[in-house]
C-alpha cells in the first residue's frame, strides 16, 4: 500500500476529527481572516458528498471480469467498476462497467478536458480573467452543492477556476468556465457532447457542466476510465490540478474531495462525485514503478467506501500486474538510407511505444520481431511514412503489431543528385 505522503502525520490524533476518512464534511475550512459565516457556509455546503449511505450488495465473484480470466480476488461494494492499465488500455478488473448512471461531479472531468483543449489551442490562457456571472454566483450561494466561493462580478483567472473545479469540485467554477468558453451553459454542454462523439464515449451524454442531475444525463464506468486516460495522455499538465491536495481561494482553504490522495502517495487524481440517486463515485489515476492505472468506481454506499474500495483495488493491481515496455532498438536499425532526396538518411521508429500488460513474473515471455519493407527509401515521402512493422510476441503468439515510421519527411533532391542516386541504385 502506498505511503501517506506529506500529510501522513496530520491524520493522527485530533486532526482525524476533521473526518477525512469519511468525507463527512466538505473540504473547505476557515483560514485567513474571513468572517465566521464563510466557515459556516462551507460546513453546510457539502452538496457533492452529503446524503445518507445507500445500500450496495456485493456481486458473486463469478460475475466479475478480470485480466485473462484470472480468479477475481474480491468483490467490491459498488454498483459498477472498471480498472485498466492506462498505458495499454488493458482492462484488469470490471463489473457492470457499461451500466448507465448519473455522472454527478464526474461531469467536471469533461469540463476540465474542454478547458485544457482551449488552453492548448491558445483560445485562452491560464491568466485569462473570467467575470463571474450571477448564475455562477448563485451556485456559490447554494448550500446543497460544492463550490469555490465565487463572488458575483468578480474576475477570476482560469488557473484558479481549474483548481476550484478539480480540487474544490466547485459547481460555480464549472459554470464560470462553461459560460466563458461556450457563451452560455447550454452551448458549453453541446461542446461537451460533441467531445463525447469525437472521443468515442458512446455511453455518455451530459446535461450540465457541473453534473447536477438532469434528465437524460448519464455515463458509465467504462467511459469514465476512457475519458480519464485521454485527459492525462493528451494533457499531462492535468495532474498539476488533480494531484493538488488543497486549494486556497479568498483565504478559504479547501482540501481535495479525493481523499485517496492523502492516503496513498501513488494516486495523482482524478475526481469524485455524488448524487443521491447514483451513490458515491470516484475516478482515480495512479502510478508506481512504471505501471499507470485508471479506475472508475460508481455507486459506492458512502464517501469512505468509495475511497477504501478503490484503494483496495489499486493496491491489488500494483501487486499483481506490470507493464512491459521492451526496447526495440536491438531488432531494427535506427535510421534508413534515403536516395534521390534532399536528405541522405532519416531516423525511423515505432509509431507508438511497444507496451504490454502482464501478470508479474511473466516479463520474460515477451520478445520483439522487426521487419522493414525495403533496405532503403526513395524520396519523396512524408513524415511518419510506414516503412515496416514491429511485432510484439508473447511466447509463440503475436499480441501486437506496431507500424515503423519515418521521423522526418524527404523532398525530391536536386537534378544532378537524383541522377547520381538513380545510377547508384542500378549498381
Amino acid at each position: 500500500m502506498g505511503g501517506l505522503g506529506k500529510w501522513g502525520s496530520g491524520l493522527i490524533g485530533a486532526a482525524a476529527v476533521i473526518c477525512l476518512a469519511g468525507d463527512a464534511f466538505p473540504a473547505g475550512h476557515h483560514r485567513g481572516g474571513k468572517p465566521a459565516r464563510h466557515r459556516a457556509n462551507a460546513a453546510a455546503s457539502s452538496g457533492e458528498e452529503a446524503g445518507a449511505s445507500v445500500a450496495v450488495q456485493p456481486l458473486a465473484l463469478n460475475q466479475i471480469h478480470t485480466f485473462e480470466g484470472k480468479p477475481a480476488p474480491f468483490a467490491l461494494l459498488a454498483r459498477s467498476e472498471m480498472l485498466a492499465d492506462a498505458k495499454t488500455g488493458t482492462v484488469l478488473y470490471s463489473f457492470n462497467e457499461h451500466t448507465k448512471t448519473q455522472p454527478a461531479s464526474l461531469a467536471k472531468i469533461m469540463t476540465f478536458y474542454v478547458t485544457l483543449d482551449a488552453l492548448s489551442a491558445g483560445k485562452v490562457s491560464l491568466d485569462t480573467m473570467v467575470t463571474v456571472s450571477e448564475k455562477a454566483w448563485r451556485l456559490s450561494m447554494d448550500q446543497s452543492v460544492s463550490k469555490m466561493f465565487l463572488e458575483v462580478g468578480s474576475r477570476v483567472a482560469v488557473r484558479d477556476l481549474l483548481y476550484g473545479l478539480m480540487v474544490s469540485s466547485g459547481n460555480d467554477a464549472a459554470m464560470a468556465l462553461a459560460e466563458y468558453l461556450g457563451g452560455s451553459s447550454d452551448a458549453f454542454v453541446a461542446m461537451m457532447n460533441d467531445q463525447c462523439n469525437k472521443l468515442g464515449l458512446k455511453e455518455t451524454h451530459f446535461g450540465s457542466p457541473d453534473g447536477l442531475p438532469v434528465e437524460g444525463q448519464y455515463t458509465t464506468a467504462s467511459d469514465m476510465v476512457k475519458l480519464a486516460r485521454i485527459v492525462v495522455e493528451r494533457h499531462p499538465e492535468a495532474l498539476t490540478y488533480t494531484a493538488a491536495k488543497e486549494f486556497t481561494f479568498h483565504g478559504i482553504v479547501q482540501r481535495n474531495w479525493n481523499t485517496l490522495l492523502i492516503y496513498d502517495s501513488r494516486v495523482n487524481g482524478m475526481k469524485t462525485g455524488h448524487v443521491a440517486e447514483a451513490g458515491f463515485h470516484l475516478v482515480a489515476t495512479a502510478n508506481s514503478q512504471g505501471l499507470f492505472l485508471t479506475s472508475a468506481l460508481m455507486g459506492a454506499a458512502n464517501a469512505e467506501k468509495r475511497r477504501t474500495e478503490t484503494e483496495k483495488l489499486l493496491d491489488w493491481a500494483f501487486r499483481t500486474f506490470v507493464t512491459v515496455t521492451p526496447q526495440w532498438e536491438g531488432v531494427l536499425p535506427r535510421a534508413m538510407r534515403v536516395y534521390e532526396g534532399n536528405i541522405l538518411s532519416t531516423a525511423i521508429g515505432p509509431a507508438r511505444e511497444p507496451a504490454i500488460t502482464l501478470a508479474r513474473g511473466e516479463e520474460n515471455q515477451i520478445k520483439l520481431i522487426g521487419s522493414l519493407r525495403s533496405k532503403y527509401l526513395v524520396a519523396p515521402f512524408e513524415k511518419r511514412a510506414v516503412v515496416g512493422d514491429l511485432t510484439v510476441m508473447r511466447g509463440d503468439k503475436a499480441v501486437d503489431s506496431i507500424p515503423i515510421v519515418t521521423q522526418s519527411a524527404a523532398q525530391r533532391g536536386r537534378f544532378l543528385h537524383v541522377i547520381g542516386d538513380k545510377f547508384r541504385l542500378l549498381l
